[in-house]
């Protein structure tokens, strides 16, 4: 359970990096919803959720599919 976690958390922290970089770019998928108003902007990452659970899906089953 121990070397789960260390390389949870080393996934966590590399994606946490990942993200830093990338910040100031506007990345956005078919499916974001974005809704501007003066003084207002709404950002519905629908697209983005949608892409993240199924590539973090596949990534738990190759994982636990090797732990075996």
């Amino acid at each position: 359970m121990g070397k789960l976690l260390i390389k949870f958390g080393l996934l966590l922290a590399l994606l946490g990096f990942i993200v830093y970089l990338f910040e100031n770019t506007s990345f956005r998928i078919p499916g974001d919803m974005m809704i501007k108003k003066p003084n207002f902007t709404l950002i519905i990452p629908i697209g983005t959720c949608i892409l993240l659970s199924l590539v973090l899906t596949v990534l738990l089953n190759l994982l636990l599919r090797f732990k075996k």
